[in-house]
């Protein structure tokens, strides 16, 4: 990278570690340093605008400019800028939040706790599992069962629920007590002529099988996703949930739904749970509670997950859990805002309505030579690209088609995210279908101008 010595570009590279990237690679490249943001695009330091088609990392859903965001931050700033939960003490914003997430639900929550982030909370989540298994007198209850690919955030335990290499990698991760079963990929893992139902099967047996080898009496708990966010977008195949429920049922093991990413319309429900029929004990929600405007994050339990926790915080004198900025009552006014905004304005309808030609222009690019597959939900999908479709292999490296065909985009006025060889789309709830369409114009322009790229090199 060629940068002024003193440019914002050069000062990021001597003193930003980011997240997520190379860091030697950056020292060559540099960042590219966003300035603005005006409904579903930003803008960056040298003017060019680009279509957020990520809306920042899954997560604003009323798009970038919503002033009713900054007059809620705004107002709640000037009136109480901070206050915290521990030891009784509440605030208005708090409680009238907490009562709005729990009779929202998609099924009897009893109540909320809150957080910074969906790291913090999916920690927080497994903390209280072991809680409660130590309140209900079962100590070997402890073990809990994620999936590969699975994304469950970043902090150690989190992480360690975290299913994908590279959040392992050289952390010395996972912790103890933590395993993982198979991905509900049907298109990449599914055996010849194997239908999805027959797929949903095996994976439930695999799983009923894991739970027996380790001994049903040590699983405490089964984190999913209702999508598959950072791990590709992966949809379930026809009834997962439902056989993977019926599993988890038989052996009294808690299911907790990681709605970080598919919360509050996304997948054109208000929560992918209603998507997808599940009924979980827990519920992780952050992201798009806020949209992201401000950090925070919430967890929600069931009356069987409270009951034993009340009982042990008596028993010991307290619940010894707790964060600063938990519930703080800027983000949580602010979280306020933003749901009545998406429920004043439809925004789950217009996931619903405009998700359903999104998926259907993305579809429409499942003939060209470089796309294996197109799959979706709602307002979130994934290209999964491959350098022989039949195979289903790779161009050279994994990720190296991915990488190049989202610089591509990136030069074509459109920011996403490569998982792997998959292109994610996750836009702002806001989003219409000319600017859907003038998106995935712009990947298909992509996607035509990598192809010689693939060819050249074989």
């Amino acid at each position: 990278m060629d940068a002024q010595p003193n440019s914002p570009e050069a000062r990021d590279i001597r003193y930003h570690l980011h997240a997520y990237t190379n860091a030697r690679k950056h020292q060559e490249t540099g960042p590219l340093v966003i300035e603005k943001g005006d409904g579903i695009y930003v803008e960056d330091i040298a003017g060019n605008r680009y279509i957020e088609a990520m809306a920042g990392l899954w997560s604003v859903a009323v798009g970038f400019s919503e002033k009713r965001l900054v007059e809620a931050a705004t107002r709640q700033m000037s009136k109480l800028p901070f206050y915290h939960d521990f030891g009784s003490k509440a605030h208005s914003p708090l409680i009238d939040l907490a009562e709005k997430l729990v009779q929202m639900a998609p099924v009897p929550m009893s109540k909320a706790y809150f957080t910074n982030s969906g790291s913090e909370a999916n920690d927080t989540a497994l903390k209280m599992i072991w809680y409660r298994s130590n309140a209900l007198g079962q100590p070997a209850r402890k073990k809990i069962i994620s999936r590969k690919r699975g994304y469950h955030g970043v902090t150690i335990a989190a992480a360690s629920l975290t299913g994908l290499p590279n959040n392992h990698l050289s952390f010395d991760l996972p912790i103890a007590n933590v395993l993982h079963t198979s991905t509900p990929h049907h298109w990449r893992d599914a055996r010849p002529g194997e239908s999805e139902e027959q797929f949903s099967s095996r994976l439930a047996d695999e799983l009923e099988s894991l739970i027996l080898a380790e001994g049903p009496e040590t699983i405490a708990a089964f984190f999913g996703e209702p999508i598959m966010g950072a791990g590709g977008v992966v949809v379930p195949p026809a009834f997962y949930w439902e056989k993977v429920q019926a599993v988890l049922t038989k052996y009294d093991i808690l299911l907790v739904a990681d709605e970080v990413i598919c919360g509050f319309g996304r997948t054109g429900e208000m929560f992918g749970s209603h998507a997808f029929g599940i009924k979980p004990d827990v519920m992780v929600l952050s992201k798009q509670i806020s949209s992201s405007y401000l950090p925070i994050s919430a967890l929600l339990i069931n009356d069987k997950v409270f009951e034993p926790i009340a009982d042990e915080s008596n028993r010991i004198g307290t619940f010894g859990h707790g964060f600063t900025g938990g519930g703080h009552p800027v983000a949580a006014a602010v979280a306020l805002e933003n749901v009545k905004l998406i429920e004043e304005r439809d925004l789950v309808g217009n996931a619903r309505r405009v998700g359903a030609h999104l998926q259907a222009r993305l579809r429409k690019l499942a003939s060209h030579p470089l796309v294996g597959e197109v799959r979706g939900v709602g307002l979130i999908a994934a290209v999964e690209l491959v350098a022989d479709k039949a195979s289903k292999a790779p161009w050279g490296k994994p990720a190296a088609l991915g990488a190049l065909v989202n610089g591509l985009l990136q030069q074509n006025g459109v920011i996403s995210r490569n998982m792997g060889d998959a292109i994610a789309f996750c836009p702002p709830l806001i989003i219409t279908e000319p600017q859907v369409d003038t998106l995935v114009d712009a990947f298909e322009r992509s996607l035509d101008a990598a192809l010689p790229q693939v060819h050249a090199q074989g």
